[in-house]
This record gives structure tokens, sequence and C-alpha cells, in this order.
């Protein structure tokens, strides 16, 4: 039986509405190139300070005209989206109050604040009062607990819209834009601020546009396409934008420097074929989910549930499963097939990773990948794929392994 094969049939409907999200997220992006009047002009490369490259201003407007901000920083210097969160994050002051509104972040995000790790240079090192805020019952953002939570002495509050490796849905934009609203009415100078990596072009709106005052992410995820061959972006307020450029860089000089390395062209490329990229992506997650639910596994979200992020969850329950789902997705891979994934300790983790993707971009997760902590309940992580074929192939690997 082709397990593959039965589960398109059962979620065409569902690929309906990602191509109608596609479609709608490419008349905004072409609107914004055409706005800012982008050139051949613009591919012009840049060495040593980067004072006035035409082609990196033009590319963060793009970027601002996109997310409907008032100023970007797009860079190829922010090398993850850890590190463009970290520049966010780095605008609090010692006493100031951050609080997480969607529970405990990303794993390497702790050792930044400083739950976890020893780091001199983490948040609460440097003296931030961090706070964070528990799901509801239902793994849900707590509306009533947000609400007697902030307070005049509540800085910045920061919802990660991706689930991490944990077993949550993601955060949809109309919860994010809740939540916002909730914050601003109680404390209107508190600054909202959004991890949204994994989650570009996947709904209609971004956090942006619906109450952050700042939005982060990698370029090797989303919104780089598959092209772009490093670094990361900030979307936000004029002021807010300028602080973080000044911890990118140096006082003084901030966002007026920054070489960009002949590498505007696919950064530029990269963005705007980015929305037909992730839906490609959305279709081969949904069509994973549809398969190992029919094999009797548990899965996250479902194949009918909707769609704010690229990451498919898998709870496979043991461990060798875990290793030879990863192993196909490397073999099934174009580059680095012939080499075989093993769990190993990475930086900013306490659990042993194991991580596959023969992909052009290290690290890059928009390119087909899988990835674990290996701990129980064993949950392997599926998400990107440039191709809805690749993506059948690499799971057809998969299930006859299994």
């Amino acid at each position: 039986m082709n397990y593959v094969e039965t589960a398109k049939d059962k979620v065409k409907i569902y690929w309906q509405q990602v191509e109608k999200t596609v479609k709608y997220n490419q008349a905004k992006v072409l609107k914004a190139f055409q706005k800012a009047e982008v050139g051949s002009h613009c591919f012009t490369d840049s060495t040593g300070y980067g004072y006035h490259d035409l082609g990196r201003d033009c590319l963060e407007k793009v970027f601002a005209l996109v997310f409907n901000t008032e100023a970007a920083l797009v860079r190829p210097q922010i090398v993850s989206g850890t590190h463009a969160i970290n520049l966010c994050l780095s605008i609090l002051k010692p006493g100031e109050q951050l609080l997480s509104l969607s529970g405990t972040p990303y794993d390497t995000l702790q050792q930044v604040i400083g739950t976890r790790g020893n780091s001199v240079n983490s948040l609460i090192k440097r003296g931030i009062v961090y706070r964070e805020l528990p799901l509801n019952d239902e793994n849900r953002l707590d509306y009533d607990s947000i609400r007697n939570m902030i307070n005049d002495k509540t800085k910045m509050v920061m919802i990660q819209r991706s689930p991490g490796y944990s077993w949550r849905p993601a955060i949809s934009i109309d919860e994010i834009e809740e939540a916002f609203s909730i914050v601003k009415t109680v404390n209107p100078n508190c600054i909202c601020f959004v991890d949204n990596c994994y989650g570009e072009f996947v709904e209609n709106r971004e956090p942006s546009e619906v109450g952050a005052n700042l939005t982060a992410g990698s370029l090797i995820k989303n919104p780089g396409g598959g092209l772009a061959p490093s670094g990361g972006y900030i979307v936000g307020d004029q002021d807010l934008i300028e602080q973080c450029g000044e911890y990118l860089t140096a006082p003084g000089v901030g966002i007026q420097i920054g070489p960009t390395f002949n590498m505007v062209r696919p950064l530029l490329h990269g963005f705007f074929i980015a929305p037909h990229i992730v839906g490609q992506a959305l279709r081969g997650a949904i069509l994973a989910s549809q398969v190992f639910m029919d094999l009797g596994y548990r899965v996250l979200p479902l194949p009918s549930h909707p769609r704010t992020d690229i990451i498919q969850a898998i709870e496979l329950g043991e461990k060798e499963k875990i290793l030879i789902f990863c192993r196909e997705i490397q073999k099934a891979s174009p580059v680095d097939s012939i080499y075989t994934p093993i769990p190993d300790q990475m930086p900013g983790y306490d659990d042993e990773i194991i991580m596959a993707g023969g992909t052009f971009i290290q690290g890059s997760s928009i390119e087909l990948t899988a990835d674990a902590p290996l701990r129980k309940p064993y949950i392997v992580y599926l998400q990107g794929g440039m191709g809805i074929e690749h993506i059948e192939i690499a799971l057809e690997a998969v299930i006859q392994a299994l």
C-alpha cells in the first residue's frame, strides 16, 4: 500500500487553503518590490564599513513594506534566529521586566535569558527581571492571566510563535492580536515582541500587523526562500530598530554600517520566492501529518488544523524510530546523503540532539530537515521542503524503513 498517495487524496482540500494563502502573500511581496523600486542597481557589492549601501537600504525597505513596519534591520551579520531575538532583548535595561506570554521559551533562548546555563551575559545576570506565564490547560495563551500579570513595570512581553521542542500548537496571528490588545490596554508603553521563526508567510498577516513593536526571525528559515546563504531580520518601530542596530554594531554608528558582501541579490530573490517555498513546506507538513496519523501515530497539528508555522511534530514513541526517521531524511537529501546523522550534544541544549537534512545552506530549515531531542516521548520535528515531490519521496523512504 502506498500510504503517501492515499494520504494525498485526503489532504487536497487542505492544500487548497494553502494555495490561497500563497497567492495572497505573493501579491503582497510583489507590490512591496515594486513600491521599493527594486532594480538591478540594487544588486551592488559593499565591503568594509558598508557606507551608503543602496542594495542594503532597498532590501530593508522591502522587508519594512511587507511586514508593514516603520523600519527593518536585515543583515548577513545576524547569524541565526536566536541572534536576532537576542538583539531585541538586549535593548532591555537593568531593573526592567520581561514577561514571556507563551510559557518556557525554546532551549537556546533559555540560556540567553539565564534560566538555564551560566553565562555571565544572560539577561538575568545583567539585572533584567524575567517572568514566565504558563499556557492554559489547552496549551493556549492564558488571556485572563495576561491581564492580571501585566503592570506598569512590564517593559516587554514576548511570544514565541512556534512550539520549539514542545508538544503544543503554534500560536496563531489571531491569538497574538488578542494578547497584545490586552497588553496595550493595561500598559500602552509596553514593547510587544514576537519570535517569528518558522511563521513567516504561513498566514495572511504577520505579527507586526497586529500590534507587535518588534518581530524577529532567521533568513535561513521561511523568509530566505532557500536562497539566503545567511542572515536574520528584525522589523518594527524605528526607534527600537535603531537600538537593536547599535547592539549589532556599535553606539553612534548603528544601522548606518554593515556591508552586504554581494548578498543583496540572493536575499531579495529568496524573499521574493519565499511565499511559494513556504507553501511547498506547508503542503509537505500537512501530508506528513496525514500519513503518520493513518499509521497510528500522534501528530500535531492534525492535517485538518489551521497552520501558523511550518513545523510538523510526530510522536514516534521510541528512540530507535527517531534514529531511523532522521537517517532516512538524510538519505533522501540532495546534499550529504552519504552521511549518517548521529545524536550529539549541541550548544544551547541539555539533551542530545539528532539533526537530519542534507541542505545547500548549513542549518537551513526551510529546506527539508528533521530533528529531535533524544528524550521521552521521542517526538521528531519535521519542517521545510522546497518542493512537494521531494517531500513525498522522503516520506516514502521513511515509511518503508519504519
